[in-house]
């Protein structure tokens, strides 16, 4: 027997309308725990839609502040925001959005000091952050605790992104050694969105157990002609992080 209020009812009809989500996938929603790495462009699509959802536990970890040049893609974010912590100002509007949301915030960046003693308290981790360490951290972090996560990445007019669960294509087995940190380029704003909402529904995706994961798949798509393209992707036996040659723990 799912207990849902009245105003959760209503609140989230849509969902439970859906059949293959109906009241349990929404309870499953519910009792999820999710990290979201990064409360910029990509973090605020995904954090409002997974708040709109009814997501149980939201935790927002950014170490940054809201400046200027953030708003033309950062939505969550406000010109009444300037100068604070985009880990606060995220959380207020989740709370004004949803306030059945537990948000739970992290002032900080995520560094190999804390990474595993965070990531270790989530079912789900979605990485929306525009640093190409942050992102290999992520990625080892979440294959060493055996916890799946979204990966999302854009540049100019393009984004990718993929969706790894335990036993299956890891962030190292593609982009070992590529540099990426696309704070240093330009990026055109609304890409931000269409990956993060695709990062949201990927994740309300692997709660619910609706449709087919971007597991083992990296989807890429470039905003000037709007093409999506989808290409195979195969676990490497000697990834360092997750193929059966990787380097043993010291």
């Amino acid at each position: 027997m799912f207990e849902f209020s009245e105003e959760e009812i209503k609140r989230y009809a849509r969902h439970i309308l859906l059949k293959e989500v109906g009241e349990e996938g929404q309870e499953k929603i519910r009792n999820a725990k999710v990290l979201v790495v990064g409360a910029g462009g990509l973090g605020s699509p995904v954090i409002l839609y997974l708040a709109a959802a009814g997501i149980g536990t939201l935790g927002i970890i950014d170490g940054d502040n809201v400046d200027l040049s953030n708003l033309q893609r950062q939505i969550i974010h406000s010109a009444d925001d300037l100068g604070r912590a985009k880990a606060l100002s995220a959380k207020q509007k989740v709370n004004t959005l949803n306030p059945h949301v537990k948000v739970v915030v992290y002032q900080d960046f995520l560094t190999s000091n804390n990474a595993m003693g965070i990531i270790k308290e989530y079912d789900f981790v979605v990485g929306c952050t525009d640093n190409f360490s942050a992102k290999l951290l992520i990625n080892d972090v979440c294959v060493k605790a055996g916890k799946p996560f979204s990966h999302g990445g854009i540049s100019e007019f393009e984004g990718q992104t993929f969706t790894y669960v335990p036993g299956h294509c890891c962030y190292r087995c593609i982009f070992d050694m590529l540099p990426e940190n696309t704070a240093s380029t330009g990026v055109f704003g609304a890409i931000a969105g269409m990956l993060g909402t695709i990062q949201a529904a990927e994740t309300l995706k692997y709660f619910t157990g609706v449709g087919e994961l971007l597991c083992d798949k990296l989807l890429i798509f470039d905003a000037k002609t709007m093409n999506f393209r989808k290409i195979s992707i195969s676990k490497r036996n000697n990834c360092t992080v997750c193929g059966e040659k990787k380097i043993p723990e010291m």
